[in-house]
């Protein structure tokens, strides 16, 4: 069942169109990718579901309201972590819950969660003496605290170490396995493959491509490589294989081009004539290659 439903969302400032016909569904139970280089309109559009901003054009749909019309019903029903959320450098660890859940009719108790999320330990540390961690913990808690259906995460990882940003994913994993439907904002091509359910590809204020991460990355007619060493045997006819784009030869090493599933008619192709290899490699295609080949840019490249 899908809990939110966004239908051709438009909004311009001026002359800069920043949403230009934006659908997608997020259905109950996943986690929900919005990915994308910053400045493609993936904050904007979650500000609007959220009810924080008005569209220009559309129809947006979460949990059966309309956040220009129902925004106070439905602030009771989702948690938000914003982009740049920031909380005064003193305000203690419990004031901060407590005063969260003060904003809602039926909160969750803020004890349990604050020792849910680990941070009992902080319960009297101020804010500013948090590690980055520590403050998305808290983060995450916030926008627990109302007891939401859904939880918007927009760039939750942003400025973590890489071990933080792991056990900031585990908790993410978490929230959803608690029975929270998740939507994850992030420009971080590894998060979203690790975490999301399915995606949503933004360029340029559109959806360019929605499917899971896997069916994204099989999508793609990109061209990749493989190589091994040669132990035995003559590769010959390698070039003439299905999906083969390439080969060269350095001595006994082999690097083989191509696309589609060219890997598979290749190792099969040496297993009959009986060529034995060593330490083959096959380059792994990541969503970074489905950007490219759905925008015909690299991810980092704004225009």
């Amino acid at each position: 069942m899908a809990v939110i439903e966004v239908n051709g969302l438009r909004k311009s400032y001026g002359e800069l169109t920043v949403l230009d016909g934006v659908s997608f569904s997020v259905e109950e139970g996943e986690i929900f990718g919005i990915l994308g280089p910053n400045g493609t309109g993936k904050t904007t559009t979650v500000e609007c579901v959220e009810g924080l901003r008005q569209p220009d054009d559309g129809s947006i749909s979460v949990l059966g309201l309309d956040p220009a019309k129902d925004g106070r019903r439905l602030r009771e029903r989702i948690g938000v972590q914003l982009q740049h959320t920031q909380l005064p450098e003193n305000i203690k660890v419990w004031e901060a819950l407590d005063l969260y859940a003060s904003f809602y009719a039926q909160p969750r108790d803020w004890r349990e969660l604050m020792a849910e999320w680990g941070l009992d330990e902080k319960r009297d540390a101020r804010f500013g003496k948090l590690s980055g961690g520590q403050k998305q913990r808290l983060f995450i808690a916030l926008a627990l605290v109302g007891n939401p259906r859904v939880a918007f995460l927009d760039e939750l990882t942003t400025g973590l170490d890489p071990q933080a940003r792991r056990t900031t994913w585990e908790l993410i994993k978490r929230v959803r396995a608690s029975g929270v439907t998740v939507v994850l904002v992030s420009h971080f091509m590894d998060e979203v493959e690790e975490l999301c359910d399915r995606v949503a590809v933004f360029d340029r204020g559109r959806v360019v491509a929605l499917d899971t991460p896997a069916g994204l990355i099989d999508g793609i007619d990109a061209e990749h490589r493989m190589s091994f060493t040669l132990m035995d045997g003559e590769p010959a006819g390698l070039a003439d294989l299905p999906g083969v784009t390439g080969v060269s030869r350095t001595g006994d090493r082999v690097v083989v081009s191509g696309r589609a599933d060219f890997a598979t008619a290749v190792t099969a192709h040496l297993a009959r004539h009986h060529v034995l290899v060593s330490d083959l490699r096959i380059d792994k295609r990541t969503l970074d290659d489905a950007f490219i080949a759905l925008t015909g840019r690299s991810f980092g490249t704004k225009e």
